[in-house]
C-alpha cells in the first residue's frame, strides 16, 4: 500500500538520488550531486522554504514533491507551488502522484489560508499535462516566463 508522508531529513539522500534522476530524464541535465544535496538539506534546515512530500511503499520511495509557498496578495493567503516532481518509471500508472497530489488538495481545501495549487511542466511531456488535466488543473490563465543565471 502506497503512503504519503512529510519528507524527512533521513530521506535526503533518496531525494537528491530522485532529483538527479528527474534532471537527467526530463531535461538531459546532469546535476552536481553535491550542489542538489546541499539544496535539499536547505529545505530541511529552513522550513518556509518548502516541504517535500513523499510517497512511500514498503520503506521505499517511489515518488515525490516539493511544496513550495508562495504568497498571492491577490487571494491574501498563499497557493503552494508543486516543484521537483518526481516518480520512479516502475511505479508509474499506480497513482502514486495522483496520491501526493490529492495529499496537498485535501491540504488547500481544509486551510482558510491556503489558495490552491501551481506547477508549471515541460511544454514537450505530454504524458504529465494529460495526468494534470485528469485531477482536475488547467493551464488556460498563464503562460511561465523565465530568466535563469
Amino acid at each position: 500500500m502506497i503512503e504519503i508522508r512529510k519528507g524527512r531529513l533521513s530521506d535526503l539522500e533518496r531525494i537528491v538520488e530522485l532529483q538527479l534522476r528527474m534532471a537527467q530524464e526530463t531535461e538531459g541535465l546532469g546535476l552536481d550531486r553535491d550542489v542538489v544535496s546541499r539544496g535539499v538539506r536547505g529545505v530541511f534546515q529552513e522550513p518556509a522554504r518548502g516541504t517535500y512530500w513523499v510517497a512511500e511503499e514498503k520503506g521505499e520511495i517511489l515518488g515525490m514533491l516539493l511544496a513550495i509557498p508562495e504568497w498571492s496578495d491577490w487571494r491574501n493567503g498563499t497557493v503552494l507551488w508543486i516543484h521537483s516532481l518526481y516518480v520512479i518509471p516502475e511505479a508509474r500508472r499506480r497513482g502514486v502522484f495522483k496520491k501526493l497530489y490529492l495529499n496537498l488538495k485535501k491540504q488547500v481545501e481544509q486551510s482558510p489560508e491556503l489558495m490552491g495549487l501551481r506547477l508549471y511542466v515541460d511544454k514537450t511531456n505530454k504524458p504529465a499535462q494529460e495526468v494534470y488535466e485528469r485531477l482536475g488543473m488547467n493551464k488556460e490563465h498563464y503562460e511561465l516566463y523565465e530568466w535563469l543565471k
